[in-house]
């Protein structure tokens, strides 16, 4: 039998093809999944389309006591490059990121972004720190370099645009950063006082000029508040006159309604003044879905319950605000 003949067409397509195959491979996004959404959409901004990326933790998922389901693991082992904060947050993960570690990238931004001095200590254990860094925009700011520096050496091509990328968003955390401090400085003092769940707002306090921040639960909400805990804020509450506590999105609700319980049967006034985005963003679709947005949100809620005055949107911030039909 004659063998078949390849023409000059079929020969240089098929050429053609062998050489387009790894530069294709390339260019495709890079399949990235980030722990949270507080680092999913930063990272997402960064990229652009050089990596689609994923989120592991959705709305409402307390990432202290998360645990990996199979479906996890699966997106864990599909990916291209890992990012979390800290194994002070996600602490029932240690062990999958050691796993994929040794075959994947795993990044913890909290290591890899800040030195000793950028750090809060946890109270209640000196030798751990506080991870919930993007509490302040200045400070969370700084992982969409490291974030940009380790998509790009996996698509190197991609790192000028994400340079711009970077630069972009920190322009607009800038603003950000600027006018979360306006509006907690209108707060009057003596009431820039902060009583949550649990406490996760130590780097907001720090970065806006609190007087206090109090909470019920520790740094991780893994351990259930007692009533002596519950006793002891409301012996604060009262003492500070404290007008108003908030609710979070990942904690139970029934944790500050016994504490608001506990300060009404003593006889002071105070109020729920709303509900506070601390471990986890909004919903996916909504403004709150966003970095930008849940820090937004979370300053207007404060500021109004503890009388202060919300300032204008910054001009900078306008695209943001009219990408989700806000007004300025």
């Amino acid at each position: 039998m004659r063998p078949h003949r390849l023409n000059r067409q079929t020969l240089a397509a098929c050429a053609a093809l062998v050489l387009a195959t790894p530069a294709a491979a390339d260019e495709a996004p890079l399949s990235v999944l980030a722990t949270v959404g507080m680092i999913g959409d930063v990272a997402q901004s960064v990229a652009g389309a050089c990596a689609q990326v994923a989120t592991l933790m959705g709305p409402g998922v307390d990432p202290h006591d998360y645990s990996a389901t199979p479906r996890d693991v699966d997106a864990l082992a599909a990916a291209e490059l890992i990012f979390y904060v800290d194994r002070t947050l996600e602490e029932r993960l240690a062990d999958v990121f050691d796993r994929f570690g040794d075959r994947t990238p795993t990044v913890g931004l909290a290591a890899a972004s800040f030195g000793p001095s950028d750090l809060l200590d946890d109270p209640d254990a000196p030798s751990a720190m506080d991870p919930h860094l993007w509490m302040d925009v200045s400070r969370w700011a700084r992982i969409a370099p490291v974030i940009a520096e380790a998509i790009a050496e996996q698509r190197p091509d991609c790192a000028a645009e994400m340079e711009v990328n970077v630069a972009a968003l920190q322009a607009q955390l800038d603003a950000l950063h600027r006018w979360v401090g306006e509006a907690i400085a209108s707060i009057p003092e003596g009431r820039r006082i902060l009583v949550t769940a649990h406490d996760a707002f130590y780097y907001f306090a720090d970065a806006y000029g609190l007087e206090a921040s109090e909470a019920i639960e520790g740094i991780s909400s893994a351990a259930e508040a007692s009533i002596s805990d519950i006793r002891d804020v409301a012996d604060f509450v009262v003492a500070q006159d404290v007008p108003a506590v908030f609710v979070e999105t990942t904690i139970n609700p029934r944790t500050i309604e016994a504490l608001v319980a506990e300060v009404q049967s003593r006889g002071h006034a105070v109020a729920i003044g709303g509900e506070l985005f601390s471990d986890a963003m909004g919903d996916d679709g909504s403004p709150e879905g966003t970095y930008i947005g849940m820090i937004r949100a979370n300053t207007i809620t404060i500021t109004d319950a503890l009388g202060g005055s919300v300032p204008d949107w910054p001009e900078a911030l306008h695209d943001w605000a009219a990408r989700w039909d806000i007004s300025p």
